[in-house]
């Protein structure tokens, strides 16, 4: 039992852990936090929070656990924050989506990557946001990934891993920086590719028509260029030399594509669609 959740960004991440706990009886009490009024009030409309302030060091005061759910441009201001006003007893994660990033800002406010921290990062989520994208099923059979370093207290993890649970996920545990490069390729350059085509698409001169026109293959796969583009700055920021990496092997492997197409190499084309339909089909089927 969570006798006092804090929640630091009480959006779709953080406001749906709060749901999946209180859904199963998991914690008696969540505080949240953030700075639009206007969403913790819907937020505790909602039922997420029991009550709310703008204040990170009131929110954590008391808390004997407390969840980071903010953008990665704004984490190093709110663990100078807390600083000095956590309990004893409390564990601290987060849900950010590059772990680097959160380590050299735990190192910059607190000397060392505190044992009462745990990294983690829940693989799960929509393009919506703020309090009324949450809802308590989001991690139901969904993996969240922890990153503990060598100064990780193994009850901290423990605790962390119980709430996960708690909420339905899988959890996984990986070093911090194959973290970064795993998702660098699956979750990063996708939302780069998905902003980047649209964009590029609503610069033409016959947009209107280009987005009148687009079917449904070309909702589905620029359905993340609706997430919330400053949280997505600062993922990519905070990723760039991994994320860099992938986009000019990426290019590289555009380049060739558009070669092979120039050159009429049906075959060719046909090798690429097999290979990439049965990598999809064995990821999204178990299709061998």
């Amino acid at each position: 039992m969570i006798e006092r959740l804090a929640v630091i960004g009480v959006g779709l991440i953080g406001g749906s852990v709060a749901l999946a706990l209180r859904e199963t009886g998991s914690v008696k009490t969540v505080v949240g936090c953030g700075r639009s009024k206007e969403n913790l009030v819907q937020a505790k409309r909602l039922g997420i929070v029991d009550h709310y302030t703008h204040d990170v060091a009131e929110a954590v005061d008391g808390a004997d656990m407390v969840l980071l759910a903010v953008p990665l441009g704004a984490m190093r201001e709110t663990l100078s924050g807390m600083r000095d006003h956590l309990q004893s007893n409390a564990v601290v994660t987060d849900a950010g989506s590059v772990k680097g990033s959160v380590i050299e800002d735990l190192r910059e406010v607190f000397g060392e990557v505190p044992g009462w921290f745990v990294p983690g990062h829940p693989i799960a989520g929509t393009e919506r946001s703020g309090a009324d994208a949450a809802f308590a099923s989001l991690y139901q059979n969904r993996r969240v990934i922890l990153t503990p370093t060598s100064e990780t207290d193994p009850k901290a993890i423990s605790r962390v891993e119980l709430m996960w649970r708690q909420c339905g996920a899988d959890i996984t545990r990986m070093p911090v920086a194959h973290h970064d490069e795993i998702l660098a390729a699956t979750s990063h350059l996708p939302h780069m590719l998905a902003f980047s085509l649209v964009d590029s698409l609503a610069r033409l001169k016959e947009n209107d028509e280009i987005f009148r026109y687009a079917a449904g293959g070309f909702r589905d796969f620029t359905r993340i260029a609706s997430s919330n583009p400053v949280m997505w700055r600062d993922i990519c920021l905070a990723n760039q030399d991994h994320l860099s990496a992938m986009l000019t092997r990426f290019a590289d492997e555009l380049h060739e594509l558009a070669a092979i197409l120039e050159q009429g190499d049906s075959e060719g084309l046909l090798e690429i669609f097999e290979r990439a339909k049965r990598a999809r089909d064995r990821y999204i089927d178990g299709v061998e």
